[in-house]
């Protein structure tokens, strides 16, 4: 009887592999896919930043644009006082260069303040575009692994399949039908150890005529409280 538990055991160490290969072969594309989406997220909150830069850049331009042409109309104003030949014409047109140089000098004030925000705006653009680049390279070097490991899984899976298949070959036909039932009824694991009277399926202590039973390997024994079958895992001296 030994050996069909050593069997069993065995049995249960590939239905577990089995279980954690085809959990990753749904995990896997599903980790890719949130990875994907997390490298989307930092282009387009980077293109965002670029985008806020930009426009700080593009608005300073036109301000100074604005500017140039202010400087100009004063020229031309101020040539015309010239030509003037009555006081109100003269007083009308020193009222039209005050008024000028007075936008102008908003124009120039936004200019400053605007210069500190476009230093800011590219140090953020700097800052987020070498995160982004950090990030993104652990990111592909992540989804290379996870691709390669997704590949694998279909032959790997195909190997342990082909194991189980040849021990389940060598287990007792009524042994291997109980293991099969309990497997079935407790979510994939039918046979746990038993350390110091404790069963490591339920964590309840067992009655100590049964695992002094246990300890002789001689039949099968089920768990009085989880109703799995137990083996008796020898990890040293027994106290």
């Amino acid at each position: 009887m030994k050996e069909q538990i050593d069997l069993l055991i065995e049995l249960q160490d590939i239905y577990n592999a089995i279980d954690t290969l085809t959990a990753k072969r749904v995990d896997l594309p599903q980790a890719l896919q949130r990875i994907g989406e997390e490298l989307e997220c930092l282009k387009r909150e980077l293109q965002e930043d670029e985008d806020r830069a930009g426009a700080l850049k593009a608005d300073h331009k036109n301000k100074e644009t604005a500017l140039k042409n202010n400087a100009e109309q004063i020229k031309k104003a101020k040539g015309r006082l010239l030509e003037v030949k009555t006081n109100k014409e003269y007083e009308a047109t020193l009222k039209e260069i005050d008024a000028i140089q007075a936008k102008s000098g908003e124009i120039e004030d936004e200019i400053i303040r605007m210069l500190d925000a476009i230093d800011s705006a590219g140090e953020i653009v700097k800052l987020r575009r070498n995160a982004t680049n950090e990030r993104r390279a652990a990111c592909e070097e992540e989804m290379r692994k996870m691709k390669e490991e997704l590949e694998s899984i279909d032959s790997e899976l195909a190997k342990v399949q082909q194991k189980r298949d040849a021990v389940r070959s060598r287990t007792n036909t009524g042994v291997l039908k109980k293991f099969d039932m309990i497997k079935n009824r407790k979510s994939g694991k039918a046979i746990v150890p038993v350390w110091k009277a404790v069963c490591y399926g339920c964590h309840m202590n067992i009655p100590p005529q049964m695992y002094n039973e246990l300890q002789r390997n001689d039949h099968l024994v089920l768990c009085p409280h989880c109703e799995r079958i137990i083996y008796w895992e020898n990890r040293g001296t027994d106290a």
